[in-house]
């Protein structure tokens, strides 16, 4: 079994300087969290710390005896599902107090030790799998027989029978939990030069503004509005990457031959293989998705075209992909977004609506940003028998409305999930986790669309969906078609080089942008992006994306047609959390993500979107 995942990272959209944040005046109690509902005080959570601590040398009695009846193996299982859901507990209020003030020494010194406590977890549960696999699916069957309580781990113990041919003897595992913490290089490397190390340069833009153009300055300052500013900052942020290609070449390759060499150890044909089997994902989910995407071309290309009308440009640059297509003159009060975005689930039905607008008077979410406050967005739903936990940086626009929307849609399957659920199966994987939160933004624009007051107003709406569209489902399938590329070349034995990585990444971002077809020309600096994406040491994940905005587009559209069984087919979904594998709950739901369907109900959703504008500007012009 895994640890449960306590943080669901999702957006990411505010990469704000920590410290140049002003505090918003118009903060009150009721707008930050509650952490009291997780423990009183520290010294509350002291006292859950040691009772941890003495669980785990309870629970290390377990070790060589768990196949030795079926009443110490209940005990034993029962002890490691609450030894799990007290320390997700314990971190959960650690690390969200950090979050608070990433300054302040108190919750850094907390988030310390709920990492210890999670090390000293991790390794007085390793003899967990290898002594299950030794038992054997008929023993662990005949317990599950004897014993109907039992029932609630079916789904995690299967996940590791069903792996026995690629897990190791005891020793083996040991050598390969050893070496595990001596082969991160590749990915701390990549972490300390890109945000530590890396010579940013400076440019001077045409206002006269002097500006370091390190990774959180090129997020803000590529989509100005002066065209010769936005190339400038692309210039000189990519040719800085293009200095350190070898460097960069040298440190995937190493990534990409780890990759190989586990999947080796472990038995399996190759590395994505190994990376979808942790959550029994058919490879053919994967090879699908990026078919419809290169199939489906033409109208990313169509948005590109109609992106290059609105901005006013002949040629479209890869550094135009960044300017709003319409810039927000509308203000959103956080009382104002909750409003829209209670009225926006309604189709989710009265039970669904009103444990999310209780949830919001609830002190559930952390609302304004602050100085040292965590960046970004995010929900947590680990703390099993309290609630979701929200962190925004709300700053009163259209995108933090749609942010605010997204967040409860994780926040309701939390909810649901761990309502449904015992706490050993609530967790649930990325796989079906952002199809919650983009079903929730499909709603939203539906919403916004049928109060909207003006086409302006229409157009930011339209404008905001149809880029969320390219970069959550053709952005991340064109990451998703990189990464099988350069595995596959590893996995045959090839040797890769900067240089070379860089070519294949290049061939495929042009071919997307339809560089050849003169929709977007690409620059050659530009295609050292692939060294900018961390996601990369993170084998075959952000796929994942793509999927399930294409499962959530679907699900949403069944639901607004008003399909007999849609909702409550989708509310299941959110209901199983992770006592089913993700990929045969979804499409028992209906959504069969190895098939061409969702994809292309995505797309007509994404041609819908801009049918909607360009009657709209045919409209202004006459």
């Amino acid at each position: 079994m895994n640890l449960r995942k306590y943080f669901v990272v999702i957006t990411a959209l505010l990469l704000l300087p920590l410290l140049s944040i002003a505090a918003n005046p118009a903060e009150t109690e009721a707008d930050r969290w509650n952490l009291k509902d997780m423990y009183a005080d520290q010294s509350a959570w002291d006292k859950d710390a040691i009772r941890l601590e003495a669980q785990l040398k309870e629970f290390a009695t377990c070790s060589g005896k768990l196949g030795s009846s079926v009443k110490v193996f209940k005990a034993c299982m029962d002890l490691y599902a609450d030894l799990q859901k007290r320390y997700a507990l314990l971190a959960s209020y650690a690390f969200q107090w950090r979050d608070e003030d990433t300054g302040a020494t108190a919750g850094l010194d907390l988030s310390q030790r709920a990492d210890l406590l999670g090390n000293q977890l991790q390794e007085a549960s390793s003899f967990l799998n290898p002594e299950i696999l030794k038992m054997g699916s008929a023993k662990v069957a005949g317990f599950l027989k004897q014993d109907k309580s039992l029932v609630i781990y079916r789904q995690p113990l299967d996940n590791i029978l069903r792996t026995a041919e690629h897990t190791l003897d005891k020793r083996g595992e040991a050598l390969i939990a050893t070496f595990g913490s001596a082969t991160n290089t590749a990915e701390a490397v990549y972490g300390t030069l890109s945000n530590a190390d890396m010579p940013w340069p400076k440019v001077k833009l045409s206002d006269g503004t002097e500006v370091v153009i390190d990774q959180s300055a090129y997020t803000k300052y590529r989509s100005l509005g002066n065209r010769e500013d936005r190339k400038l900052v692309f210039d000189a942020f990519w040719g800085k990457w293009k200095e350190f290609e070898r460097t960069y070449g040298v440190n995937f390759y190493e990534y990409l031959k780890k990759s190989n060499a586990y999947s080796k150890v472990r038995n399996y044909s190759d590395s994505i293989t190994q990376a979808l089997d942790g959550n029994k994902l058919p490879v053919a989910v994967y090879n699908m998705l990026i078919e419809q995407a290169n199939a489906n071309l033409p109208t990313l290309h169509r948005y590109f075209k109609l992106r290059a009308k609105m901005l006013g440009v002949s040629e479209m640059r890869y550094y135009d992909i960044y300017p709003p297509l319409v810039k927000g003159r509308s203000e959103f009060s956080i009382k104002d977004g909750t409003a829209l975005m209670l009225a926006s689930a309604k189709p989710l039905g009265e039970d669904y609506v009103a444990a999310m607008a209780m949830g919001t008077k609830s002190r559930w979410m952390d609302v304004y940003p602050r100085p040292r406050k965590a960046s970004g967005a995010y929900m947590n739903g680990a703390a099993y028998d309290v609630h979701p936990y929200l962190l925004l940086n709300y700053n009163n626009d259209y995108e933090s409305v749609s942010t605010l929307a997204h967040e409860w849609g994780h926040a309701m399957h939390s909810y649901l999930s761990n309502k449904t659920q015992p706490f050993i199966t609530a967790d649930y994987p990325t796989f079906t986790a952002e199809i919650a939160s983009t079903t929730n933004e499909v709603f939203l624009l539906d919403h916004m669309m049928k109060i909207a007051m003006s086409d302006e107003e229409k157009l930011l709406y339209l404008g905001s969906d149809l880029e969320n569209l390219r970069g959550t489902f053709f952005r991340q399938a064109m990451f998703a078609d990189f990464e099988r590329t350069v595995h596959a070349k590893v996995d045959k034995g090839e040797s890769l080089t900067g240089e070379a990585i860089t070519k294949i990444y290049g061939d495929i971002l042009k071919r997307y942008h339809g560089d050849k077809e003169g929709v977007v020309k690409i620059d050659d600096l530009y295609t050292i992006e692939w060294a900018y994406i961390p996601h990369f040491y993170r084998g075959f994940y952000v796929f994942q994306y793509a999927t399930s905005i294409s499962a959530g587009s679907m699900f949403a559209a069944e639901i607004l047609k008003g399909t007999p069984g849609a909702r409550e087919r989708y509310l299941n979904v959110l209901r199983a959390g992770g006592s089913r594998y993700p990929y045969e709950l979804v499409k028992e739901a209906g959504v069969d993500l190895a098939s061409p369907a969702p994809y292309q109900a995505l797309i007509a959703r994404m041609n819908r979107v801009m049918d909607q504008i360009e009657a709209i500007q045919a409209k202004k012009a006459n």
